[in-house]
């Protein structure tokens, strides 16, 4: 064999931009309203809803004129889990550390570890935390390459953006709640999960989709997200159903009552949830307004 033949340069995404004054400025120029935004009142008083992307692009990391409108009319900002908070990195890492370790067959583990290799992610974060989180990592990773990164999502940089403004953050849920969500419940569940991942990733499956979530989140198409999932790709088999109303669905009820306690409380709140919580019966708007909310979506100004 060509023992002697320079191995063959990988082909990377490029890095994510690190968070600096100049990337947030370059964003300002060009801010305008993406996501999907609600007033919901009660009791002579107003919150606000507000549909996140997971994911985002430099050029994003500025709010447009209504969220940030919205973000001063607010007296504190919620999310299911502020990124910023220590508690909340400790609580994660925890949580993780204490999953029991499920049984992976050798081959798909090598699948696993040869997929981090191609998308150029460190093979030693492979050692950490259980295996349905790095195959779920993998595909939050999957949009690099078209520019969609997770250091830019929505949470990171409205966490950002409230402590710059002097505003409380608080997280609607806890991190052993999203991991319950999240986890695998036994070794199956953990095989299958990785494997769907893998073939979604393998068979190219999931940038397009990535590609396609980001273009809807960012134009405020409702209609087409409440369709999501029929061009998701991950409502295939019995176990992504699950997956999908344990991520979603189940999550919602606990959330709505939440973002209440805060308006209760007297406090107007800018709640920030993940947009596939707002769409259709479970839908966090319809749950607000089965609470007495009256609930409107904010147009963007044409």
């Amino acid at each position: 064999g060509g023992g002697g033949a320079a191995a063959q340069p990988r082909d990377c995404p490029p890095s994510a931009q690190p968070l600096t004054p100049a990337l947030f400025q370059a964003a300002a120029a060009q801010a305008r309203d993406r996501g999907l935004l609600w007033r919901i009142s009660r009791d002579g008083r107003t919150s606000w809803l507000y549909g996140t992307l997971h994911v985002g692009r430099a050029e994003w990391l500025a709010p447009g004129p209504q969220v940030r409108d919205a973000l001063q009319q607010s007296d504190v900002v919620a999310m299911e889990l502020d990124p910023l908070d220590p508690a909340v990195q400790r609580e994660m890492a925890a949580g993780l550390a204490a999953q029991p370790p499920r049984a992976l067959p050798a081959p798909l583990r090598q699948r696993l570890r040869q997929r981090f290799d191609t998308d150029c992610l460190d093979a030693a974060a492979l050692a950490q935390g259980p295996a349905e989180m790095q195959a779920f990592t993998l595909v939050m990773m999957a949009g690099r390459r078209d520019g969609l990164e997770v250091t830019y999502g929505s949470e990171l940089l409205l966490s950002v953006l409230a402590r710059g403004a002097g505003r409380p953050v608080v997280s609607l849920e806890s991190a052993a709640l999203q991991l319950g969500a999240l986890l695998a419940r036994d070794d199956a569940e953990a095989q299958a999960m990785v494997t769907d991942a893998l073939d979604d990733l393998e068979a190219g499956r999931i940038s397009p989709v990535l590609r396609k979530t980001a273009q809807v989140w960012e134009s405020g198409d409702l209609a087409e997200l409440e369709r999501y999932a029929q061009w998701c790709e991950c409502m295939r088999t019995e176990l992504d159903r699950r997956l999908m109303k344990r991520l979603l669905d189940d999550r919602n009820p606990g959330l709505a009552g939440r973002i209440d306690a805060l308006h209760r409380d007297g406090r107007r709140v800018f709640a920030a949830v993940g947009a596939l919580h707002m769409g259709g019966p479970q839908g966090l708007p319809v749950l607000l307004a089965a609470r007495g909310y009256r609930v409107e979506r904010v147009e963007r100004a044409r």
